[in-house]
Order: structure tokens, then C-alpha cells, then sequence
């Protein structure tokens, strides 16, 4: 069993939006094979409290705006540390770099296939943890802050 062109979907929309509010070493793993209860998890990673909520956010509008889904579960907000949104088909861990590096998930799943992502998610694994936002976490060049 692989991941579906559903989750797949869902992962390209969920992982351009975090791309686009500047998320770092975005990466999707079809858990398929190994997990019952969904396909896919997209991983994220930013460098504050702040930017996990604004990549989270991001995601939920976009999976929303363009495929007409909600999140079924969200967990974690109050604390922006690690933003939990599980849509059944997927499940998305956006997480403070420092929860990230802690609890490895991209470790204890790197034995499951990566999905393939679109080009700004892919780009986002040589993107510096302290790349400038704004206080909506939106890019901005490091001149206008």
C-alpha cells in the first residue's frame, strides 16, 4: 500500500504554504506501509514560537482555500512549540527547531519513502533557521527589519 493521490495532494498544497511563510527542512514520509490511521506526514520546522503558528496557520488556509478541508484534529497552539494538524489522510508536525531536533521524528520514519515535493519545499532544507519574518511570518529581506 502507498500513500494516495489524495494524500499526495494534500501534502503538495500543505508543504508550498509552509514553504511560503519560510519553514525550514520541510519533508514528507508516506507511512502508509508501516501506519493504519493515515498516509503521510509532513514534517516543518521554524525557528520561533511565532512562525509556528504562522506556518501552521498558513497551511490550515491554503489546505482549506484550494481542496475544501479542515483539519479533523489541531494540537499544540497555546504553545507553538509543536503544531499538530491531522487531517486524516495526513498528518502535519510543524515544529520548533528545537522540538525537532529532540524528538527526530525525520529519524525514527526515515526508513519510510519520502513523497516527492514541490520545488519551495524542497528548497527549504538550505534555508538558514534564522531566515527574517514579519509579525505575520511572512518573508521580508533582512534590510527592511
Amino acid at each position: 500500500m502507498t500513500a494516495t493521490d489524495r494524500s499526495q495532494e494534500l501534502i503538495t498544497v500543505a508543504a508550498q504554504a509552509a514553504a511560503d511563510k519560510l519553514a525550514h527542512d520541510i519533508i514528507a514520509f508516506d507511512v502508509s506501509e508501516v501506519l493504519s490511521i493515515t498516509d503521510a506526514f509532513l514534517i516543518a520546522s521554524a525557528a520561533n514560537d511565532r512562525q509556528v503558528k504562522a506556518i501552521a496557520e498558513e497551511i490550515e488556509d491554503q489546505l482549506r482555500e484550494k481542496l475544501d478541508i479542515k483539519p479533523v484534529r489541531r494540537e499544540g497552539e497555546r504553545e507553538g512549540r509543536w503544531i499538530l494538524l491531522d487531517y486524516l489522510d495526513i498528518v502535519v508536525h510543524v515544529q520548533h527547531s528545537e522540538e525537532r531536533s529532540f524528538y527526530s521524528l525525520d529519524r525514527l520514519w526515515k526508513d519510510c519513502p519520502e513523497l516527492p515535493l514541490p520545488a519551495d519545499a524542497l528548497a527549504t532544507r538550505n534555508r538558514p533557521e534564522n531566515a527574517v519574518t514579519d509579525a505575520q511570518g511572512n518573508a521580508v529581506a533582512e534590510d527592511e527589519h
